[in-house]
């Protein structure tokens, strides 16, 4: 992986807080001509620095108001029973987030749904069903204060 000057690192945080910036615009905020500047995001693409360019959507105006975390424990932990639950779980449009966690539950799962119905159906005809699932915790939350999607860019050690 190669280094990232204070250019590219710019570039990064710019495009990470708007996407649909013109490529005139960016090259402008970080002091190149267009044709660098382009070159630049094509590397910082190409090199997997920047995964893709999004649309970030409103969960309440789509009916999904409920945010649910689940963590979720496996009956036995192996590497064909880990394999198949990340195969199912990926196939369940309402799940957003699912890490395999160290601690007491092996999964913690983020999922957005309508109302406590549609997450009764979640866990009970999905989650619960997912190859290996033993037990599970809730978490219903009851107000959102922070979430993004931005990974901070720091510069090196030794600038500012």
């Amino acid at each position: 992986m190669r280094d990232l000057d204070r250019i590219d690192r710019k570039i990064l945080r710019l495009l990470q807080d708007d996407g649909r910036m013109s490529m005139t615009e960016l090259a402008e905020r970080v002091g190149l001509s267009v044709t660098p500047c382009s070159e630049r995001v094509k590397r910082l693409e190409r090199d997997r620095f920047i995964l893709g360019y999004h649309a970030r959507l409103d969960p309440h105006a789509l009916g999904q108001q409920l945010l649910v975390f689940v963590e979720l424990k496996l009956a036995a932990k192996s590497g064909p029973i880990f394999d198949a639950f990340r195969r199912e779980v990926l196939k369940l449009p309402y799940v957003l987030e699912c890490h395999l966690v160290s601690g007491e539950f092996d999964y913690l799962i983020k999922a957005r749904i309508a109302e406590m119905g549609a997450y009764r159906k979640l866990l009970g005809d999905m989650l619960l069903a997912l190859p290996g699932a033993r037990e599970s915790r809730s978490y219903i939350v009851m107000e959102e204060i922070k979430e993004s999607l931005s990974v901070h860019v720091a510069e090196p050690p030794g600038r500012s």
